[in-house]
């Protein structure tokens, strides 16, 4: 192997993760998310990974968006970071919950109130005639909510996919890159190298 690794691939991940920080421009932290719609189709867009512990990978979402309606429908989905700066990427399998209320809350008021303000206004994944009408909407969330701190809006949520697979894949030459899957049986992780 090219590269060390840990009997715990939650400390990898970290690892990687905080290489990635000092590398990469902008949003280290950013995943393609792939899920199965309701229909049964494939779909995969970016979400920006807030936390990566033993719990698992958690992201937030409008719960009525496309990506919350198909977790919600099927409970299952994949990530995979991908740093061009470290050719670095990882892949994660696993079963996908919802936060508690709690933690959606915490979460929700870390952020900006302009962002706080466009969870409420945007309609996520939803036909927008045009984007006045999204504009307008920003200022009527502004308005109901002038003297008041924005709250959590109940369609706004956060997800947490616990991993029971995670593979770490670095670039190598001719394309013989290095590759180690994990694997979790109850709460003991397994290896194996992959072929390229």
């Amino acid at each position: 192997m090219s590269f060390d690794f840990f009997d715990n691939p939650i400390e990898m991940v970290d690892t990687w993760l905080k290489e990635a920080k000092a590398s990469e421009t902008s949003d280290y932290n950013a995943a393609a998310l792939s899920t199965l719609s309701i229909n049964g189709k494939p779909q995969v867009r970016m979400v920006l990974i807030k936390s990566f512990n033993e719990d698992g990978a958690t992201f937030f979402t409008n719960l009525e968006s496309q990506k919350g309606q198909a977790l919600l429908y099927n409970n299952f989905a994949s990530i995979c970071f991908h740093w061009k700066s470290l050719k670095k990427q990882i892949r994660v399998e696993g079963e996908v919950k919802l936060i508690s209320d709690e933690l959606a809350d915490k979460y929700f008021e870390t952020r900006s109130r302009a962002s706080q303000i466009g969870a409420w206004a945007s309609s996520q994944s939803k036909k927008l005639e045009n984007r006045q009408d999204l504009l307008d909407k920003v200022k009527s969330i502004e308005e109901k909510f002038q003297d008041d701190r924005v709250r959590r809006p109940s369609f706004w949520s956060g997800f947490c996919l616990s991993p029971n697979l995670i593979e770490f894949w670095k670039e190598g030459d001719s394309r013989l890159h290095d590759r180690i899957e994990f694997t979790k049986t109850g709460k003991k992780w397994n290896h194996s190298l992959l072929y390229p």
